[in-house]
């Protein structure tokens, strides 16, 4: 039986089947967020699977398929977060209230359609050159990272939607384990990928910080729909990095 975070992290950020807690839901789903970079890790391990069992394809072909179970693990809950970041940042106009708003509704605009066709191109290209190399293992840190990264943004930055879900169970999470769970994430990412694993950091830190600024100054802090951005275009980022 997996622990009772672990199942939560997983039915909040994947589309696995996995059954719920009874009792006590708000502590274990505060306690949840401290596994999203184990989440990471099985989302992560699935896609290697995936790509060993679909070596001996066209390379095209091979990337499409993980590129399609990359997106069926999670539902496109991500996608779906940076679209409505997206229209949020263009219809907004630097206005927290309407920026907010947009976000909410469910329409897609334009320049939402737009970010995701560019980030699922950039993800298919890193991913074709990449497993033509024989470049499996970044498939796996691609999504610990991106979940790192979200970890990393809900400990330092306020929640600004008072009736989400997260607003309740980031007053529960717990503080002391992050610091050293991050930091043994990146001691394993420099130890496994060596140079390549110090650009993946400097490129990621630079893309937290960075985004993190833009939600303060327009939003007051972050939200689901900009958690889910930031781990779209982590992994991006890491396969980018990783690829050059």
């Amino acid at each position: 039986m997996l622990p009772a975070p672990l199942r939560i992290a997983l039915q909040l950020l994947t589309r696995f089947p996995v059954r719920g807690v009874a009792s006590d839901w708000e502590a274990a789903a505060a306690k949840s967020m401290c596994w999203y970079p184990a989440v990471g890790l099985i989302i992560g391990f699935l896609l290697w699977v995936v790509a060993q069992l679909t070596v001996t394809f066209p390379a095209s072909l091979q990337a499409v398929l993980v590129l399609i179970t990359w997106v069926a693990i999670t539902g496109g809950l991500h996608l779906d977060g940076l679209a409505d970041s997206a229209d949020g940042w263009i219809g907004g106009h630097g206005k927290r209230s309407r920026t907010l708003a947009i976000m909410r509704d469910s329409h897609v605009g334009v320049i939402a359609v737009v970010v995701l066709v560019l980030v699922l191109l950039l993800k298919f290209t890193a991913l074709q050159a990449l497993l033509s190399g024989d470049d499996y293992f970044v498939l796996i840190w691609a999504p610990i990272v991106a979940r790192s990264a979200a970890l990393l943004l809900f400990r330092y930055t306020d929640y600004v939607r008072e009736q989400g879900i997260a607003n309740a169970l980031l007053e529960q999470l717990p503080m002391q384990p992050i610091a050293p769970l991050v930091g043994l994430i990146t001691g394993l990412l420099v130890v496994t990928m060596g140079g390549t694993g110090l650009w993946i950091l400097f490129a990621v830190m630079l893309l937290l910080l960075g985004l993190r600024q833009w939600m303060i100054k327009h939003l007051g802090g972050c939200t689901g729909d900009t958690t889910g951005a930031l781990i779209e275009l982590t992994e991006v980022t890491v396969l980018v990095v990783a690829l050059i």
